[in-house]
């Protein structure tokens, strides 16, 4: 299968929906253009999609839900959900897509989980395929071992509910834009023209979390994705408005059960 560039021209695509094989992975290059963000709106499979970070990191939309998936992440997108996907920057990486009829033991919803030396090869192995490779024999096999390795991948925490209401959706965008940004509720509540108690509870309804809960989901989201592109824990708290860096391990370990830096060996090495 040939390397995927996001910007080559259209009649060189091949929609993976429409190869008629159980299994269609590719190799993946994406660069966006200066600080612009590069974005694919919102869209869905008839196959379930499997997207593998190699480098980079990217941000995607799923059905409500924000997850980030920095690198040597992947993130799980089960058939028919509708997402969309946000990226800066260059990302390399690998996409499978997989029939539903042979994803039995798969996720049924959307996660992110941490990648493993073999399902990362797997999926560089089964990118040099052609696009109608012979199945069975020594290809089946290989794909059969692909899945179950996507099946038995660690689930990573790395998910935050986004409010669907326009006014609170301008505040979760303009923090995300600016994390550093400490301002308490009440503070936010202002610029929302909102008492403090309303958006308290509107964000409650909203995530099914307590804003200080849902904005320490984000930072912890977003230290994760610095963390795994090579930020230290110092740049880290002080990009998140952290005044020192035990303040942001703090937070850090009260969120996840451990420090980032234990955190980040564990999972990516």
């Amino acid at each position: 299968m040939p390397l995927l560039n996001i910007h080559m021209p259209p009649d060189d695509w091949i929609d993976p929906d429409e190869v008629p094989r159980p299994v269609v992975t590719y190799g993946f290059l994406a660069q966006a253009v200066g600080e612009l963000e590069l974005e694919l709106d919102y869209h869905t499979h008839t196959k379930s999609q499997l997207i593998l970070v190699q480098s980079g990191a990217l941000s995607c939309e799923v059905e409500g839900d924000l997850w980030i998936v920095p690198a040597r992440s992947a993130i799980w997108i089960p058939a028919g959900a509708l997402h969309a996907i946000k990226m800066s920057g260059v990302l390399e990486g690998y996409n499978a897509f997989i029939d539903p009829t042979v994803s039995e033991g798969l996720p049924p919803a959307c996660r992110a989980v941490s990648v493993g030396p073999l399902l990362r090869e797997l999926m560089a192995r089964t990118a040099r395929l052609p696009a109608l490779y012979e199945e069975g024999g020594a290809n089946g096999r290989l794909l059969a071992v692909l899945i179950d390795e996507i099946a038995a991948a660690k689930v990573e925490d790395l998910n935050l509910p986004m409010p669907a209401d326009p006014c609170l959706r301008r505040l979760a965008e303009a923090m995300l834009a600016n994390p550093a940004d400490r301002a308490p509720l009440s503070a936010w509540a202002r610029r929302a023209g909102l008492s403090e108690r309303t958006l308290a509870r509107r964000i409650t309804d909203e995530t099914g979390m307590s804003f200080g809960r849902w904005r320490q989901r984000l930072a912890v989201m977003l230290a994760v994705k610095w963390l795994a592109a090579g930020a230290s824990i110092q740049r880290v708290a002080a990009d998140l408005g952290y005044e020192s860096a035990p303040s942001f391990v703090t937070m850090f370990r009260k969120t996840l059960g451990m420090a980032p830096g234990r955190y980040m060996a564990e999972r990516y090495g």
